[in-house]
């Protein structure tokens, strides 16, 4: 077996990529498949991804959008009530972020919405692939009177810090104990991705033929507790591979414990991220949190210091 330490990688080398090169890496960590990932492989990925409906991969790929239009149309749009959009007015200027399963399902649900057309049909003209399962009868065409932009990333991190909040979003790989992550998936709105057991056989090379186990931060390697921990881990690795021998990953994971090393992607705004630092990083929060959380939250502070503030 092997003990690592927790960790966490802020993925912003992602940031300036296109849309489907960041969702098929981020997409490619629940099956442990990145040795595939190469220069053609992120559009027949994503594309899979679309024609199956795995909404929550394309939760990975996020963009801001300048609207204009008129106040029907604007009003038109938020009588639907529309879900997971970030929104930002001043009179009839829009300043949307939302990721592209947010723009597939308002598609799908309001495909007589003015602004959701327009939307879609811009984001449809740059990237075919989301979108080409779900098109209406005539298409997605450009509505006459809404003018569509995309607003760059140097122009979303300019934002006064109130937007900048709202629209700009981070990634986050943590590679950590599962107590950890099943703490995390708690927090909303964010997306996440996470390295899964039932389809990840550990007994295979690429693995290490091995299970790894993610450091304790409560006892010393010196004590008789860390011994018994560590004892506790190994016995649970015979055990894992002496069920391979007749059953599934997903029947063999049964006996894995909290302590297994996973990675997860957490995606959401500097807004949410400032919430997740508030409960995560306090006195009273779980000991294995705050261990990544504490020195992530000083490097977001140091990145964007407008934003966060902290004593």
């Amino acid at each position: 077996m092997r003990i690592i330490a927790p960790s966490f990688q802020i993925l912003d080398q992602f940031d300036q990529q296109n849309l489907a090169v960041r969702i098929e890496y981020c997409g490619r960590i629940c099956y442990k498949s990145e040795d595939r990932i190469t220069q053609e492989s992120a559009l027949p990925f994503v594309e899979k991804m679309a024609e199956h409906g795995h909404n929550s991969v394309l939760e990975m790929g996020v963009v801001t959008l300048e609207l204009c239009a008129d106040h029907k149309a604007l009003a038109d749009l938020f009588l639907r009530q529309p879900k997971y959009l970030h929104i930002s007015r001043e009179e009839n200027l829009l300043l949307i972020t939302a990721s592209i399963r947010a723009w597939r399902e308002l598609l799908v649900n309001h495909p007589d919405c003015t602004l959701v057309h327009a939307a879609c049909a811009f984001l449809h003209e740059r990237h075919p692939y989301f979108f080409s399962t779900l098109l209406p009868e005539g298409g997605l065409k450009t509505v006459p009177g809404i003018s569509v932009r995309k607003v760059p990333l140097a122009e979303v991190e300019r934002l006064p810090a109130d937007k900048l909040a709202k629209h700009r979003h981070i990634a986050v790989k943590f590679i950590v104990n599962r107590a950890v992550t099943h703490e995390l998936v708690r927090h909303r709105p964010c997306s996440f991705l996470q390295e899964s057991q039932r389809y990840c056989r550990y007994s295979e090379d690429k693995f290490g033929s091995e299970v790894t186990f993610i450091k304790p931060m409560f006892w010393p390697e010196e004590s008789e507790e860390y011994a018994v921990w560590q004892q506790a881990m190994e016995e649970t690795e015979r055990l894992y591979f002496k069920l391979l021998e007749t059953s599934t990953a997903q029947a063999a994971r049964t006996v894995l414990p909290n302590s297994c090393k996973t990675e997860i992607i957490v995606y959401a705004n500097l807004e949410e991220w400032r919430h997740i630092f508030k409960l995560r990083c306090s006195k009273a929060a779980e000991p294995s949190m705050r261990e990544v959380m504490v020195p992530l939250r000083e490097e977001f502070a140091r990145r964007f210091p407008a934003v966060f503030a902290f004593s």
